[in-house]
């Protein structure tokens, strides 16, 4: 785990090869058919032969859901220790890796609760949702920022759903499988520069080819997808309302805005273990912080995340 250009995936396929283990996916926007360039997914050259599950399996206009994520990820994981096959789960959606991982409910949805709630986020913005949150849940409120509207209308539905408070239902730390966590830690000037690397390798490779493409599938109705960093600003740039320059400053300004939340995501969990991305040994330093942990192919922890 770890922020996005951190090398999570290169170091996955590392350890499966050496392990002789799968990888599961556990980033949101990588579970999207055709969402490839953007979402720097590995080609089929860069898996180097490792099975990845949980890649490309949902259509563009369905809506992400971590309790989906939870239900197919829990049944590879028991197959996949079933078959004494070491899963190995990379990707920096933090609420997805623990929904695999830890003792995590997700609560029901209503769509006319959402729907009523996402009218008053258009209508008047998140500030006045997060007040009315901060007066029914003040530890959610806390928790939340209070820029973030889908979290804040999520919490809102929850609420007044089930009558009880969202912090409730927010992410602990109690597992429901032991696990090695690893996270791979990139000096942030360092991270900035791969960021902006990315972005524009994404555009080389074609970015806004392919949300052109998904366009005509769908993209600007998912609720989910349309909003993923890069394709969000490729889509207001085919609309005309950004230059392309524009729409790629504001897809690496933004990606390094959301790299700063999952690194405070993951910081948190005093269950991960930092590795520098940038050690010539870090294939080396993570077999060992394995054993360290009490991992061996005959007793191994359940996953390794």
């Amino acid at each position: 785990m770890g922020p996005t250009a951190a090398g999570k995936s290169d170091l996955a396929v590392d350890l499966a090869l050496r392990l002789g283990g799968d990888v599961l996916n556990a980033d949101s926007m990588q579970l999207y058919r055709g969402m490839d360039v953007g979402t720097a997914k590995l080609t089929v050259p860069e898996m180097r032969g490792v099975t990845h599950h949980l890649l490309g399996i949902w259509d563009v206009t369905e809506t992400a859901s971590a309790a989906e994520y939870q239900r197919m990820a829990r049944s590879l994981l028991d197959r996949l220790l079933a078959e004494d096959t070491v899963p190995i789960l990379v990707g920096g959606s933090g609420l997805y890796v623990r929904a695999a991982l830890d003792d995590l409910e997700f609560p029901g949805t209503d769509a006319a609760i959402r729907t009523r709630l996402e009218e008053e986020l258009a209508g008047s913005g998140p500030g006045p949702l997060h007040g009315r949150l901060a007066g029914l849940d003040p530890v959610a409120a806390a928790a939340i920022l209070p820029s973030n509207g889908r979290r804040i209308v999520r919490a809102l539905e929850v609420i007044e759903l089930s009558g009880r408070p969202f912090s409730a239902t927010m992410p602990s730390y109690d597992a429901v499988y032991d696990s090695v966590q690893l996270g791979v830690q990139v000096p942030r000037p360092v991270l900035d520069e791969r960021i902006a690397l990315r972005v524009e390798r994404m555009w080389e490779a074609g970015l806004v080819e392919e949300v052109r493409a998904l366009t005509a599938r769908g993209l600007p109705r998912g609720r989910t997808a349309s909003r993923a960093l890069g394709y969000a600003q490729v889509l207001r740039h085919l609309s005309g309302e950004w230059s392309e320059a524009e729409a790629k400053a504001e897809t690496i300004r933004a990606t390094r805005r959301f790299a700063r939340r999952q690194e405070s995501w993951f910081r948190r969990d005093p269950r991960v273990h930092w590795l520098p991305q940038d050690a010539p040994d870090l294939l080396d330093r993570a077999l060992d912080k394995l054993v360290e942990c009490g991992f061996s192919r005959g007793t191994a922890p359940r996953t390794t995340s």
